[in-house]
């Protein structure tokens, strides 16, 4: 049976306990008063304007533009082989499809729009994408007028992934207003010249630790145009597992996790035509001479020793003879003038407690 003393402080806790509970809900019900009033106080400014990344420079008016959902495309290039002006169109028809993604189908028969066409003028007809390719690009909009031969919307770069910049920038401009179901421009006119601060902008993808169908790597890529990023940064290869085609060395993918997660050739090239299209590169990376376990799943005489597996085996002509063989065939594949091979985290002592390798 509890002594006097136990049910006391038993007591003492259960009150104590219900006297913070008490004050703790008081303070909830308030606190949820209080923001329900301010929520009801506070107005949010509708027609603010969020730029990422914020152009070099640009000037605003305080005008409200209204874009037509039949929005058309007026592209002007020099005369070449036509490849830039299907980068372009491609990318209009993208971003008109993120830009009337509600108000697409609301379009009435006669309603009038103050912009209803996108004129983008590209200077040069050379689609090639390196590391250094001019991206500057001007942006004008405006309010069409019968009377000024200036009106609507006009881009104006010296390449392609200019114009492609300049339309990742339009489309930030508009804004779907949820009242008048009407895709909007707010603070207008704006005129923009931009430019990137850094010539490259990348992001790292590591699909040897994590392997990622292709769907989900357009995805990503599919976001970094969003941002205005260049370089795909793709780990491809790692002492995980190697899951890409290398046609000189067809045993290599053996070191995939399974069979169903592999890239093949003509992935990798789908993922890189995929990523031109939006002004990105694809930087391969094989990591050496460490981290490449996984390719002895394949051929182990890579390996200095079954026991000892990576570093790879320096001492044998073969690894390199592999080696080459692996760049010649990424060379194929990946036309960035970057590659990266790793060169990282190289535990040596595989090699100085294997005979063979210590003795060479």
């Amino acid at each position: 049976m509890p002594s006097i003393s136990t049910l006391n402080s038993s007591q003492f806790l259960l009150k104590t306990f219900f006297f913070f509970f008490s004050i703790s809900i008081f303070s909830l019900v308030n606190a949820r008063s209080i923001k329900s009033t301010h929520h009801h106080s506070i107005e949010l400014d509708e027609s603010l304007t969020y730029l990422w990344p914020l152009p070099a420079q640009f000037t605003s008016g305080n005008d409200t533009l209204t874009v037509d959902p039949n929005l058309t495309l007026d592209f002007t290039g020099n005369s070449g082989s036509g490849g830039g002006s299907v980068v372009v169109e491609e990318a209009f028809e993208r971003y008109k499809k993120i830009i009337f993604k509600h108000g697409s189908k609301l379009a009435k028969s006669g309603e009038y729009f103050d912009v209803n066409r996108v004129t983008v003028i590209v200077h040069s007809d050379n689609d090639e994408l390196q590391l250094g390719a001019d991206e500057s690009y001007s942006l004008l909009v405006t309010k069409s007028n019968e009377r000024s031969i200036i009106g609507g919307v006009s881009i104006e770069a010296n390449s392609v992934y200019g114009a492609l910049r300049g339309l990742e920038t339009l489309s930030q401009l508009c804004k779907f207003d949820y009242g008048v179901k009407t895709v909007q421009i707010h603070k207008a006119p704006w005129f923009i010249q931009d430019k990137p601060r850094f010539a490259y902008r990348g992001l790292l993808l590591d699909t040897s630790r994590h392997y990622l169908p292709i769907e989900i790597i357009k995805q990503i890529i599919e976001s970094m145009s969003y941002a205005k990023l260049n370089v795909l940064h793709w780990h491809i290869i790692d002492e995980e597992s190697f899951p890409l085609e290398v046609p000189s060395y067809p045993n290599l993918w053996k070191g995939a996790y399974t069979k169903w997660e592999r890239y093949t050739v003509e992935d990798a090239i789908e993922i890189v035509d995929f990523a031109k299209m939006r002004g990105i590169n694809v930087m391969a990376e094989v990591d050496v001479p460490g981290h490449a376990e996984s390719w002895g799943a394949g051929y182990p005489d890579l390996w200095p020793s079954p026991s000892c597996k990576e570093p790879l085996d320096v001492s044998k002509n073969y690894t390199f003879d592999v080696i080459s063989g692996i760049l010649a065939d990424m060379r194929k594949i990946f036309p960035f003038e970057l590659f990266h091979l790793g060169g990282d985290e190289v535990n040596t002592t595989c090699w100085t407690t294997t005979p063979h390798v210590k003795q060479w």
